[in-house]
């Protein structure tokens, strides 16, 4: 007999399955919310960039933050020796109640089509697709733990607060020039973050994810890319993940590579997220009902 549980597991391993269409959950997925920014009122930000590169690079999430909604254009491309895939997506996050919402279009193939839509809350996640077998207009709860990745890419996309978050752990940071982009001059900065102290130095809910992703991707110490505004906020992240398909293998041919990107823009224009009410969570019933 099936019983509610397993029912649940079900669709719960339904819907990370059509997020998975990649093979991006393969190895990655096992068994929060970021928020480590505290929003202004305003939602103006007075911040200025910091002329210590590492110092510029690990307060981008709390300045970015200070501007209390911010909104971003997601790509998440995948690698392994079998196959590549490219994702795209569009997120928004209220800084202010620590609530984030992800779209993310998968395409055909492997059995999955349609869209992943995403709320992120601190320590849960709650997501609907359109091709998974859950009733129409439900949602799945996921906690954030039953997730090895802890949400950094199994959804395909990193939202923009834990994208953030993670440079809180960054350990180089070089100036690599700077552009013009439509009248804002952007700084860049390379070098690599490590997410155990990411972790540390955001605490709470969000950090999480960022322990959780730290005990699972292959690669400690992660390539990052940032562009960065006069006032420290991010304009664009390049973050690069790796995990192996086949727990435990370091073998070159069971690592899939996860280049994620956000583009950010919008910077304190109000947006709308909130939890799915309770009548709109999926409860599977048992076995008769």
């Amino acid at each position: 007999m099936v019983n509610r549980e397993s029912r649940r597991r079900t669709a719960v391993r339904a819907v990370l399955v059509a997020a998975a269409a990649a093979g991006l959950l393969a190895g990655c997925s096992g068994s929060g919310s970021s928020g480590g920014s505290s929003a202004k009122a305003s939602g103006v930000s007075s911040d200025s960039l910091s002329a210590d590169p590492l110092t510029a690079v690990r307060s981008a999430a709390d300045d970015t933050g200070h501007s209390g909604y911010v909104q971003d254009a997601t790509t998440l491309t995948t690698s392994s020796a079998a196959k590549q895939m490219t994702l795209h997506g569009t997120a928004s996050y209220d800084y202010s109640s620590g609530l984030g919402q992800m779209v993310v279009t998968i395409p055909p193939g492997d059995g999955s089509t349609g869209k992943l839509t995403e709320v992120v809350s601190p320590g849960v996640v709650y997501m609907q697709n359109t091709a998974a077998k859950v009733p129409a207009g439900k949602w799945v709860v996921v906690s954030v733990q039953q997730l090895a990745d802890g949400n950094l890419v199994s959804s395909g996309a990193t939202d923009p607060a834990t994208a953030a978050d993670a440079l809180r752990g960054a350990q180089t940071a070089t100036p690599a020039g700077s552009s013009t982009v439509d009248g804002v001059v952007l700084k860049q900065y390379t070098g690599t973050l490590e997410l155990t102290p990411a972790a540390t130095a955001t605490g709470g809910g969000a950090a999480v994810g960022l322990a959780q992703a730290a005990k699972t991707f292959t690669v400690q110490k992660i390539p990052y890319q940032v562009w960065l505004d006069p006032q420290g906020r991010i304009h664009k992240i390049v973050e690069i993940f790796t995990f192996s398909r086949v727990p435990g293998s370091s073998a070159a041919k069971d690592q899939v590579v996860v280049v994620s990107t956000g583009e950010f823009s919008d910077f304190g224009t109000p947006v709308k997220v909130s939890v799915p009410p309770k009548a709109d969570i999926y409860e599977a019933q048992p076995s008769g009902q």
